[in-house]
């Protein structure tokens, strides 16, 4: 078994692991991730925009936070294995739409007299 000459060995350990695209991408992809992980943070995947029929607008920021976390972790009760906020906001046809907007103005009133 031939060795490999010195200029060979140094030429190969002067080889980058990965090169310079992989690495741009993989920090392209954990900045999104990061990105995407503090947005979920708040625990409210469908906001007020999402959920246009409401109206947030009279609420200090944490009593909009308030009632946007109890719609997203309400469940709708049709069995459509959606909360009540994905289920207003993404199925306009569903047959207790107008129930689940009624809840969510509730979860509203609630979240303004509490503070």
């Amino acid at each position: 078994m031939g060795k490999k000459s010195r200029a060979a060995r140094e030429r190969h350990k002067a080889q980058p692991l990965l090169s310079t695209p992989v690495k741009w991408g993989l920090a392209i992809v954990l900045v999104a991730f990061i990105g995407y992980a503090i947005s979920d943070m708040s625990g409210v995947a469908y906001d007020g925009k999402a959920i246009g029929v409401v109206d947030f607008s009279g609420l200090t920021a944490d009593q909009r936070q308030e009632a946007l976390q109890a719609a997203n972790r309400s469940r709708c009760p049709c069995g459509c294995n959606m909360n009540t906020a994905q289920c207003v906001a993404t199925d306009t046809t569903g047959p207790l739409r107008e129930e689940n907007i009624g809840k969510i103005r509730a979860m509203v009133r609630d979240a303004r007299h509490k503070s």
